[in-house]
């Protein structure tokens, strides 16, 4: 199956002309909730439901109990979660504090599998009816076509 992506026109504001481009934009097939992520992980595992539930709830609560420490969490081959942030930057050392700082943000570093994955994962682009890039323009949309997920 592999990932598939759509073409999206972009403007980029970072120069007075309003470069319009073109680029990739990931398209996710779908969304699987944490229900029937318990569910599959149940036949996979042949785990009984619930012990799944309660094995991945308390895992969610160590992650967050650690990662408020500052502590980064290697789940071994899965990958690593830990914390970080992004500030704006100041002309000097003096004024850089908590009120410069912008987000926090959880970053995670997938293990060997992901990274062997995602070498190997097939690409191609998602095609859609030209129709629906007229209806959409029709509509006040900016040509892009309706999303296909929809």
């Amino acid at each position: 199956m592999g990932l598939k992506y759509v073409v999206k026109k972009r403007v980029f504001g970072f120069d007075k002309d309003k470069t319009e481009k073109y680029v990739a934009q990931n398209f996710t097939a779908g969304h699987l909730d944490f229900k029937d992520l318990c569910d599959e992980v149940t036949k996979v595992g042949m785990a009984p439901s619930g012990a799944v539930k309660f094995v991945l709830d308390a895992l969610i609560d160590t992650l967050n109990m650690n990662m408020n420490k500052g502590i980064s969490v290697q789940l071994g081959d899965f990958g690593c979660f830990r914390p970080t942030i992004s500030c704006k930057s100041q002309d000097t050392a003096e004024a850089v504090n908590s009120g410069t700082i912008r987000r926090k943000k959880i970053i995670f570093t997938p293990g060997y599998k992901f990274r062997d994955m995602l070498e190997k994962v097939s690409i191609s682009k998602l095609e859609f009816s030209p129709v629906a890039l007229s209806d959409n323009k029709e509509e006040g949309g900016e040509g892009e076509g309706e999303d296909p997920a929809a």
